[in-house]
């Protein structure tokens, strides 16, 4: 029988309370679902003291999708989409929201009370689980303080950073005295953690395994200097994130086609830009070639024989 969502959520936050110490909140192979390795899932955690108080904030990302956030204005989880909920119920969501806020009165204690930190500082508390191929599992939970590494857990083990000097050495003292809290933090990294990422599969197949085409534009960038033109080939709203762009002429592909990185637009889909430099003249007969899995081999087209560029791709097709 599986393991419900809220049972594994609240696994993964309950043993940071038995030495107030730091984790969660967090972001593709399952056999129905095709996923780049390895697949992941990442609690990240940012709280900042100031002026004698907190502020934190959480999200959950299941490999590159934002799949939870936490409100702090109300004390509750954002669920960002309906099957990343699984199947809690309210009591159950009520119980895991309280669990949080304890989690974070708790985070506070320990860096206040214990490790006496008194100015003002940002923490980062990142906790992740991931699966390789043929490797299984591995977990790592990390902890920033004031842009650098403070502390790390893995394989039964907190860590201190070289940069992270005595209070680092001493929570790790602190931490690893607990063997029962080292212990069971390695079996959510190793177990709890793995089963939420099936059962987060399992919900969102839909979602995950949709296609999405994507939209593809041409433009003129700022010119790279006198006698040349910098050509822009946009492509927008393809989901998943796998793309290949090329600037070609003919069947020859350009070697000075410079790829941005892929970045992810508001709706979940994703954006990436190739740009070229050419000399004056040089535009005519290049063209734009996109090659991406939605596309089922079907070819689009138009050339580059007009000013401005404001043409769309020469061809557009399946790898």
């Amino acid at each position: 029988m599986k393991t419900p969502l809220f049972l594994l959520l609240l696994h993964l936050l309950y043993p940071l309370f038995l030495l107030s110490a730091h984790n969660i909140l967090v972001p593709e192979p399952h056999s129905l679902i095709r996923f780049e390795d390895p697949v992941s899932f990442h609690l990240l955690q940012t709280s900042t003291f100031n002026n004698h108080s907190w502020v934190h904030q959480g999200s959950g990302w299941f490999g590159e999708l934002q799949t939870h956030s936490w409100n702090r204005s109300s004390g509750t989880i954002i669920f960002l989409y309906p099957w990343s909920r699984g199947n809690m119920s309210n009591k159950e969501l009520m119980d895991l929201e309280r669990l949080v806020q304890l989690y974070f009165m708790n985070h506070q204690d320990f860096y206040i009370s214990q490790l006496m930190f008194k100015d003002e500082f940002p923490s980062l508390v990142a906790a992740d689980c991931e699966q390789h191929s043929g490797k299984g599992f591995l977990g790592l939970v990390q902890v920033a303080i004031q842009g650098y590494d403070f502390i790390s857990f893995q394989n039964e083990t907190w860590s201190p950073s070289p940069m992270g000097g005595r209070k680092a050495q001493k929570a790790c003292n602190l931490l690893n005295l607990n063997q029962v809290y080292t212990n069971r933090k390695h079996w959510l990294l190793s177990y709890a953690c793995p089963r939420l990422i099936s059962d987060l599969l399992d919900g969102g197949k839909a979602h995950l395994q949709r296609q999405v085409n994507p939209e593809a534009w041409l433009s003129s960038g700022p010119s790279p200097g006198p006698g040349h033109q910098l050509l822009v080939c946009h492509v927008s709203g393809f989901y998943p994130k796998p793309v290949w762009v090329m600037w070609m002429r003919g069947e020859q592909g350009q070697l000075g086609t410079q790829r941005g990185d892929i970045l992810l637009n508001a709706d979940g889909t994703w954006y990436l830009q190739a740009t070229l430099d050419v000399a004056a003249g040089e535009a005519a007969g290049l063209a734009c070639r996109v090659k991406h899995s939605s596309l089922g081999g079907q070819d689009l087209g138009d050339d580059i024989t007009s000013t401005p560029l404001v043409k769309t791709l020469l061809f557009i097709s399946a790898p």
